[in-house]
């Protein structure tokens, strides 16, 4: 059977089947749901003269639609999930890889043409020295 959380939650949806399955129901008879279930069963037994089970059991029917719906939504979620993690983790091995291949290259250069190397790196110092010296004396 249904409970009244998931009823009031999805009272709009509900409403609608009720009216459907039931045509005797009106727009007025179920204004009064107060989200009290069993007057809820009562009043479309009232109404309908249907079977208390019957109705239960359209509810419960209800019910387990709803679940089922739930149990899409979490599989699309986690399919997006999986594709969400495939992506970030071919992303990052493509970024691993474009390190890997630069520091290669870095390393090739520094073989072939030290004395340009060194002087690249002394020259980088003093200027990183310059600006630190600069920012400091200002503050």
């Amino acid at each position: 059977m249904i409970n009244a959380h998931t009823l009031q939650g999805n009272w709009n949806e509900i409403k609608g089947k009720l009216l459907s399955k039931w045509s005797s129901l009106t727009e007025d008879d179920l204004t009064v749901f107060d989200g009290n279930v069993e007057q809820l069963v009562g009043l479309v037994q009232r109404t309908t003269g249907e079977a208390r089970e019957c109705i239960e059991r359209f509810f419960s029917q209800c019910s387990s639609e709803e679940a089922a719906a739930v149990c899409r939504a979490g599989e699309t979620v986690r399919a997006y999930a999986q594709q969400a993690t495939e992506s970030v983790h071919q992303t990052s091995k493509q970024a691993a890889d474009a390190v890997r291949e630069g520091y290669a290259d870095v390393e090739k250069m520094v073989q072939q043409r030290p004395a340009e190397s060194l002087a690249v790196c002394f020259g980088v110092g003093v200027i990183t020295g310059v600006v630190v010296a600069l920012l400091c004396r200002t503050r």
